[in-house]
């Protein structure tokens, strides 16, 4: 699903990952995350996709809504959980969005 995102700017984290081979409650947590993030103050919405390298990227208001997700207990919670057993690798970016477009038929 594409995220419905307000008239920029927003802001734009990109979560690009690979996964180890030990990805036993992975699922369950991701899950739990979005469902959580959703319920953080200036959350704008998500998109995601997994091959062989994950990216999600969530939108937000402002860079103080994303700090304020960071520092989220249960987030710090996973992202731990995630550097100690669900990722080989992986890479964080912080975007302004200034503009955007769209297609749909």
């Amino acid at each position: 699903m594409i995220a419905k995102t307000p008239k920029p700017p927003y802001y734009a984290v990109i979560f690009s990952s690979i996964k180890t081979e030990d990805d036993l409650d992975y699922g369950i947590m991701s899950d739990k995350m979005v469902a959580l993030a959703q319920h953080q103050e200036g959350f704008l919405g998500l998109e995601s996709a997994r091959n062989d390298i994950g990216i999600t990227v969530s939108y937000w208001e402002s860079l103080e809504a994303i700090k304020n997700w960071k520092i989220n207990i249960k987030h710090t919670e996973a992202r731990e959980k995630g550097r100690s057993t669900w990722y080989k690798k992986f890479k964080v970016r912080i975007c302004k969005v200034e503009r955007d477009y769209e297609f749909e038929k």
